[in-house]
C-alpha cells in the first residue's frame, strides 16, 4: 500500500483500505490542481478502479480529507460544491456553462478591503469566486 496515502488517511481518522488509497491516488497523483464534484470523482473512480467503490466511501473519504485540510471545499451555491486539491488561499472562476472551476491566481485580483468586523471573530481568508458564462453580445 502507498505509505504516503496511508498516513494521510490515518491522520484523517480513516482506515487505509484499498478503496480509500485508490481514491487518494486519483486525487493526489497529479501534476496540476484538480477541481471536482463528488459526482465527477465517482465517475473517474468507476472508470479507473479495478473494484467497485461505493459512493458513500467516496463521499466520506472526500469530506474527511477536507476536514483534515488535504482538500478545500468551494461552495458554488446551496446545491453545488466542488473540491480542490490546491488548499492554498486563491481565487476561482466558475464557468456556469461548462460547470468548470478554474484557478484565478491572487496576482490578478487587487487587494480586498473588508471594512466591517464581527465581534470575537477574525478574517481567516478572503477567496473570490467569479462566475462567468458566454459573452452573448459577441455571438449576435
Amino acid at each position: 500500500m502507498n505509505s504516503k496515502y496511508t498516513n494521510k488517511l490515518r491522520s484523517s481518522g480513516m482506515r487505509p483500505t484499498r478503496q480509500r488509497i485508490k481514491i487518494c491516488e486519483i486525487l493526489f497523483d497529479r501534476e496540476h490542481t484538480f477541481h471536482f464534484s463528488i459526482n465527477d470523482l465517482a465517475e473517474i473512480v468507476k472508470n479507473n478502479a479495478k473494484e467497485k467503490i461505493a459512493l458513500a466511501t467516496i463521499y466520506n473519504t472526500v469530506h474527511l480529507l477536507t476536514k483534515k485540510g488535504y482538500l478545500k471545499e468551494i461552495s458554488i451555491n446551496s446545491d453545488k460544491s466542488y473540491f480542490d486539491t490546491n488548499t492554498s488561499s486563491h481565487h476561482h472562476f466558475f464557468d456556469e456553462e461548462t460547470s468548470k472551476l478554474i484557478d484565478l491566481d491572487n496576482e490578478y485580483v487587487d487587494p480586498i478591503n473588508i471594512r466591517k468586523n464581527i465581534p470575537g471573530k477574525k478574517v481567516k481568508s478572503i477567496e473570490v469566486l467569479v462566475k462567468i458564462d458566454n459573452d452573448n453580445q459577441n455571438q449576435k
